[in-house]
């Protein structure tokens, strides 16, 4: 009996090199302007074509400005992005350009256009690939080398990872989103703890959970070191995918899904490693340190020294150092000087429901500045349908344009060293969000209720 996992490998192995790798079948690759380019050098330099263009989509994402999207003024990225548009034009390669309204965050855009189904394998040259599992699909990010690989023969060469399944069980409690769930698993396990593995996630707060949710939950796998995170498909992920602009149409949509109901794991499956956690058992999250496993609930205090394993505290006082924290420092009430809603993560429709729900008929804090950028052009033009628009300017917030924005500091939006920033996006890294820039990661109800008052708020308190 097997996973869904095995399932859907299975049907992609091309070849078993003995004693080696797999050579893995590859149905999407998706490519943006920082990791593509040394691939296409590779392809020119072996005078070899794109195998399969119609199978690879691309888009600039990383150094897109969210003020504005007439130019780029770092020369570097500019560069980037002019690149991938002179590639994609001479290997006859998709390309969704900057400021078109087919354009945003690939990880956002992928699922809203079902460019990403169920059943399918898909990698890009970006960690966070893993979003797409949650449409039922083993998604992983690879190099670039690899993306070379796939470019030219469609096709890569993979070590099958492990079987890991996370159960949740149980009814998630009001405030409670699933990036809080990601949170909370990252803490139990560590940010290595699934390292080696590919990850399905299960159990009935999972079948209960929102398409979107998903998506979150799933990219944030690769932040406790899985290569894949998957969910079977099932009513949820079928109804989000009907009628979006490259799902199957007509008989062909019904035989699709008529297939896409096989693909869960069997009843006897053996993981190599099972686990499983209570969804009462999860509150509001934050982090407190410079990786995502290092977090608390909301209104819990930081951990004492004496809580953390001997071998352990120089890294844990090194993080508390970097982020200005003291061990057991209660972090709700904590100054913020900047909010960020978006990101690969954070970046859809309904998180902005969520913002929204927090700060309709309130007023941003005067010492926050706040960074709102939707993850595609299509979530922004669902804001403004939806009105979302008029609640956030009421507000005092200013919505942008799509970016990866303040993820990462390879566009305009830095957080300048030393501030504090509260952010929905996936990783804290030192100088993640910018040289000396500290983040707090939380859920977009979290980070709405402290846009509000200015300091790190439990979302229940609002």
């Amino acid at each position: 009996m097997k996973t869904l996992f095995d399932k859907i490998w299975n049907a992609h192995v091309v070849q078993q090199v003995e004693d080696g790798p797999t050579q893995l079948y590859i149905d999407r690759l998706y490519a943006h302007e920082v990791t593509s380019p040394q691939a296409f050098d590779t392809l020119r330099d072996k005078g070899v074509k794109v195998f399969r263009p119609d199978h690879v989509v691309a888009m600039p994402d990383h150094n897109t400005p969210s003020d504005q999207q007439e130019r780029i003024d770092d020369p570097v990225g500019r560069k980037q992005v002019e690149t991938l548009k002179a590639n994609c034009e001479e290997f006859g390669i998709k390309h969704f350009t900057m400021g078109t309204k087919d354009n945003g965050i690939i990880h956002v855009v992928g699922p809203e256009k079902a460019l990403s189904l169920p059943g399918m394998t898909i990698v890009c040259g970006d960690s966070h690939t893993s979003t797409h599992g949650a449409v039922g699909a083993i998604a992983m990010g690879i190099g670039t080398s690899e993306v070379a690989q796939v470019l030219a023969s469609q096709c890569i060469l993979q070590a099958k990872p492990k079987t890991m399944r996370i159960n949740i069980e149980g009814e998630l409690r009001p405030n409670v989103t699933a990036k809080d769930v990601a949170l909370y698993i990252m803490a139990q396990m560590t940010t290595s703890g699934a390292t080696g593995y590919a990850v399905e996630y299960a159990g009935s707060t999972i079948r209960n959970m929102s398409m979107e949710g998903r998506l979150t939950l799933s990219n944030l796998s690769i932040e406790m070191g899985s290569r894949a995170g998957i969910i079977a498909p099932d009513e949820t992920t079928f109804a989000y995918l009907k009628g979006r602009e490259y799902a199957p149409k007509g008989a062909e949509w019904d035989k699709a899904v008529e297939e896409w109901r096989k693909l869960k794991s069997d009843p006897d499956a053996v993981f190599d490693k099972e686990v499983t956690y209570r969804a009462e058992d999860i509150a509001p999250r934050i982090t407190y340190g410079t990786n995502p496993g290092a977090g608390i609930a909301v209104d819990e205090c930081i951990p004492t020294l004496e809580q953390i394993a001997e071998a352990d505290r120089g890294q844990f006082l090194s993080m508390l150092e970097y982020m200005q924290f003291e061990p057991g420092q209660r972090l709700e009430g904590t100054p913020v000087d900047y909010v960020f809603l978006g990101a690969c993560t954070n970046g859809r429709i309904e998180d902005f429901r969520a913002f929204a729900s927090v700060v309709k008929g309130k007023k941003k804090a005067d010492n926050v500045v706040a960074w709102l950028v939707p993850g595609s052009w299509l979530v922004r033009q669902q804001i403004i349908d939806e009105g979302i628009d008029k609640i956030l300017a009421d507000a005092g917030f200013e919505l942008r344009l799509p970016s990866c924005s303040a993820c990462l500091a390879m566009n305009p939006d830095k957080v300048p060293a030393g501030k504090l920033a509260i952010s929905t996006s996936n990783r804290n890294f030192v100088g993640r969000q910018g040289p000396g820039a500290r983040t707090i990661l939380a859920s977009p109800l979290t980070v709405a209720a402290s846009a509000i008052t200015g300091v790190v708020t439990d979302p229940r308190k609002i």
